[in-house]
C-alpha cells in the first residue's frame, strides 16, 4: 500500500472535471490519484432507481460525467459510499478524500486516512468565524435544514441561501450571494464540492465577503496530509 496513492470518491461520477484541478493544484508532487464515483457507469434511469429520493427524506445533488446534475435520496448513497471507500482500500489507497460536503454517519475504512469535508470544514469554519456570522451557501433549498446539524459548534447560528453550482446562472449565485449579505453574514461558505473557484470569484465581487470553497479548503488539508 503506497503512502502516496490517494483515492478519491464522489457521489457522483468520476472523474470530476470540477474538483480534480483544484486537487492537482495544492497535492505534492508525486501523489498518485485513483478517482472512483457512486454513480460510475450507471444511466439516469438506473441512478433514478437505486437512489430514489423518497418523501421527507434528506437529498444529495451531485454532477454526472456529461455535465448534468442529479438529486439522489441520500439514504441509498450512504451505503454505496461505504461500498466504494470499500474498493479504494482494497486497490491500495492510503488517503482517501470524499468529494461530498453533505453530512454522512458511520463511514469508516480499515487502514486508510479518510478525510471527511463534513467533519473537517465546520470546525475550521467555527475557529475562523467565532463570533461572526457565517453564511452557508448550498446547492438545494432542501439543504438548509437537512445539512444544518454540522454547523451546531458555530458560536451564531448561521444564514443560508441556495444556488446550485450544476445549473445556476451568474445572475442566481450573484441574488443568492446578495442574500446571505443582506442577512448581515461576515464570510460565506461555499458547502458544496461542486462550486469552484468561478463561483468563488462571482461571489466575492458581488458581496465584497471572505469566501471559503470547501473543496480547496480539503485539498490544502491533503496536502499537509500528505
Amino acid at each position: 500500500m503506497s503512502a502516496s496513492l490517494l483515492g478519491t470518491l464522489t457521489i457522483g461520477q468520476a472523474p470530476r472535471a470540477d474538483i480534480t484541478p483544484i486537487l492537482e493544484e495544492h497535492l505534492p508532487a508525486g501523489v498518485e490519484c485513483i478517482h472512483m464515483g457512486v454513480l460510475d457507469g450507471l444511466d439516469r434511469d438506473t441512478i433514478a432507481r437505486r437512489f430514489p429520493v423518497l418523501p421527507g427524506e434528506a437529498v444529495l445533488t451531485t454532477r454526472l460525467l456529461d455535465g448534468s446534475a442529479v438529486i439522489l435520496g441520500k439514504s441509498a448513497v450512504r451505503e454505496a459510499v461505504q461500498a466504494k471507500l470499500d474498493q479504494l482500500e482494497q486497490l491500495g489507497c492510503r488517503t482517501i478524500a470524499l468529494l461530498c460536503t453533505g453530512e454522512f454517519h458511520g463511514l469508516g475504512c480499515k487502514r486508510a486516512w479518510l478525510m471527511e469535508p463534513d467533519l473537517l470544514v465546520p470546525p475550521v469554519v467555527t475557529a475562523l468565524t467565532v463570533e461572526r456570522q457565517a453564511g452557508i451557501l448550498v446547492p438545494l433549498p432542501e439543504q438548509m435544514a437537512s445539512e444544518g446539524a454540522k454547523w451546531r459548534a458555530l458560536a451564531r447560528p448561521p444564514v443560508y441561501a441556495a444556488a446550485s453550482p450544476y445549473g445556476s446562472s451568474a445572475a442566481q449565485l450573484t441574488a443568492a450571494a446578495l442574500e446571505l449579505k443582506a442577512q448581515r453574514a461576515d464570510v460565506i461558505v461555499m458547502d458544496c464540492m461542486g462550486y469552484t473557484e468561478h463561483h468563488r470569484r462571482i461571489v466575492r465581487e458581488a458581496t465584497g465577503l471572505p469566501v471559503i470553497l470547501s473543496n480547496a479548503l480539503l485539498a490544502r488539508l491533503l496536502a499537509a496530509l500528505l
